[in-house]
């Protein structure tokens, strides 16, 4: 794929993305949530769907429901500029928002949303357990955290 080509792709994901992060912040804004509550959790899924999943390739926020395990146990806590323990817990409570919003809304199925529940409970402390670890000053050997 050429670099234009890539650009354009990239370009229309993002013009998507726009237009469901507003329909996410309306879904939030029913449910009554603080406007800071709302907030934190469109930073958070705008972040996922607009930086990770546009990261290596281009993907919309459809195909990223598969992708959370990539994103919190290695990606974010790699990457994210602002990762911590307390970070992945809210990022899996906003996709986890997120993605609800999205089968309600009939862009994934109801067993992408389970698989995607059961990946966060079942996963999560493990990222949890990663982050402690790339975290430890005495850890010199990064691949070590990684299990490589």
């Amino acid at each position: 794929m050429s670099s234009e080509d890539y650009e354009d792709e990239n370009d229309t994901i993002k013009s998507y993305n726009k237009n469901l992060l507003a329909e996410f912040k309306e879904y939030l804004t029913k449910k009554k949530l603080t406007p800071r509550t709302i907030e934190k959790h469109l930073q958070n899924v705008e972040f996922y769907i607009n930086v990770f999943l546009l990261y290596y390739e281009e993907q919309d926020a459809r195909d990223g429901v598969s992708e959370i395990s990539m994103y919190l146990g290695f990606w974010f806590i790699k990457k994210g500029p602002w990762s911590g323990i307390s970070a992945i817990n809210e990022n899996a409570s906003s996709l986890k928002k997120f993605y609800q919003f999205m089968l309600e809304k009939g862009e994934i199925t109801k067993e992408e949303f389970t698989e995607l529940k059961e990946t966060i409970k079942e996963e999560k402390p493990e990222w949890i357990a990663t982050m402690e670890r790339y975290l430890d000053e005495d850890i010199e050997d990064m691949d070590e955290v990684w299990g490589f």
